[in-house]
């Protein structure tokens, strides 16, 4: 088995601008979010930014929002303007949805080529649908933005910002360790698939959004990760790794790469999908333990 120094892992985080949170207004979680990486010494993470998002009214000030992550050394990347699901949009409408995120993004300080699908939705199995996408990249010089370990960080944001609105009492101690406890498991389930079906630990993708409680906690995560033998490193880095070239063939790629290339070599899809990345699964765990005894 490789040596622990070869679990290597990038941050990247969707959905910027996003609207506001139960706990901070979007300026206050930015500032937040950007400190708190600083001390916990993670260089570069990058922010993928759907440029529809700054016409809603919690988009007021996102520009500027995304001026300061990258001054603060951080790498901006195209997440559509419209944050569509492939799946459900004829590719031609997509394609222009890419073009229309491209023109907003072009010249900025910190962009890098790179596409991320919403929804991690490739296509699912309309793989001609798929195949004019990847096309309609590869001719605008754009590479796939992929991740390796999904997860539902948004899900539990969304029920602490629910227990917040309704006044519940929330244990804030047992809401990071629930955070940090299902993000490492990601990472450790994801490091797993890897080196059963490529026999190798590429550099790993946490897919995070740009959330409240990532701006709590993120610095918990970045520790939990460490204190499991991983190792962060900047996302330049990540998509340098040898899967960066490798399309999948099969359907299965809203798992991430990991878990599409892993399909590729003959794995069951449904054992690629890390338990916890499940909303009923969360919700139970939530009310168990962060909402205890209400």
């Amino acid at each position: 088995m490789p040596a622990a120094a070869q679990k290597r892992i990038a941050l990247s985080v969707d959905d910027v601008p996003r609207q506001a949170g139960g706990f901070y207004k979007p300026d206050v979680r930015t500032a937040r979010l950007i400190a708190a990486l600083r001390k916990a010494r993670v260089d570069q993470v990058a922010f993928f930014v759907t440029p529809g998002n700054l016409e809603k009214p919690d988009g007021k000030g996102g520009e500027a929002r995304i001026a300061r992550y990258v001054r603060a050394g951080h790498v901006i990347g195209n997440h559509s303007f419209s944050h569509l699901w492939l799946s459900r949009t004829p590719a031609p409408d997509y394609i222009a949805d890419i073009d229309r995120a491209a023109a907003w993004l072009k010249d900025r300080p910190g962009y890098r080529p790179w596409f991320r699908f919403p929804f991690l939705d490739e296509g699912r199995r309309d793989l001609a649908k798929r195949t004019e996408v990847r096309t309609a990249l590869a001719a605008r010089g754009l590479s796939n933005g992929y991740v390796t370990i999904d997860n539902y960080d948004w899900h539990i944001d969304a029920l602490a910002t629910k227990a917040k609105r309704a006044g519940q009492q929330i244990d804030m101690m047992a809401l990071r360790n629930l955070y940090v406890e299902t993000l490492v498991g990601a990472a450790n389930f994801y490091d797993r698939v890897a080196l059963d079906a490529l026999g190798r630990q590429p550099i790993q993708i946490l897919l995070l959004h740009e959330t409240d409680l990532n701006a709590m906690f993120i610095g918990a995560v970045v520790e939990g990760l460490r204190k499991a033998g991983w190792e962060i490193v900047s996302m330049d880095a990540a998509y340098r790794d040898p899967i960066a070239k490798r399309e999948p063939d099969g359907w299965f790629t809203n798992g991430g790469r990991v878990a599409a290339l892993a399909q590729d070599a003959g794995r069951v899809p449904r054992d690629l999908i890390d338990p916890r990345t499940d909303e009923t699964v969360l919700d139970e765990l939530f009310a168990a333990r962060v909402l205890k005894g209400q």
